[in-house]
């Protein structure tokens, strides 16, 4: 027999609200969440090299952002993170690139044959390149030593890692071109 769950009155949420916005750990988890906002995007946006203007979204991640280069025209969806290697690894983004939501670029990973914990290991690190007009779906994932060439686009999802060429479609887990991109010749209405 199933059983209805039972909604607390009016005056139990009222307490509860009231009580909440008095529980001294709330604004301690705000100051929290401040922090984090502060080293995560607002100090690292100062040091991303940008080529144009400024498209990125508020909730967008930087790290090591001095070797970051954005193009012209870039536009950063919500929640993406773009992480640049500790030592020498460079993320280099051409013009008019669009980023999806919540896509991931990082120019490190961990080396996981070394020993134990993992996050002890040293990081292999190698450059990302992101060609001119280029589109990153939500949610795909660029490795480390990867190249994109102009005109590209990878699909939701994929995971990307190694050098593919102008107007490639790339999709899959890992990631393979499974379509080129044609344009209209140039002067054509479409």
């Amino acid at each position: 027999m199933a059983v209805r769950k039972k909604s607390p009155s009016r005056l139990q949420r009222l307490l509860r609200l009231l009580a909440s916005a008095f529980d001294p750990r709330a604004y301690l988890h705000l100051f929290k969440l401040v922090n984090y906002y502060n080293y995560s995007h607002v100090a690292p946006m100062r040091e991303v090299n940008f080529a144009g203007q400024r498209n990125v979204s508020p909730d967008a991640v930087f790290q090591n952002a001095e070797r970051i280069f954005l193009g012209h025209r870039v536009r950063i969806g919500s929640r993406c993170h773009i992480w640049a290697g500790p030592a020498t690894g460079v993320i280099r983004v051409g013009d008019d690139v669009l980023f999806g939501p919540e896509v991931l670029i990082t120019a490190a990973s961990y080396n996981y044959n070394e020993g134990s914990p993992v996050t002890e290991q040293a990081m292999a690190e190698a450059d990302v390149v992101i060609g001119d007009d280029v589109w990153l779906a939500t949610r795909a994932v660029i490795l480390p030593g990867t190249t994109i060439g102009n005109g590209s686009i990878v699909a939701a999802g994929a995971v990307v890692r190694g050098d593919f060429p102008p107007m490639s479609v790339i999709a899959g887990s890992p990631a393979r071109v499974v379509s080129q991109r044609t344009l209209p010749p140039s002067g054509s209405a479409e």
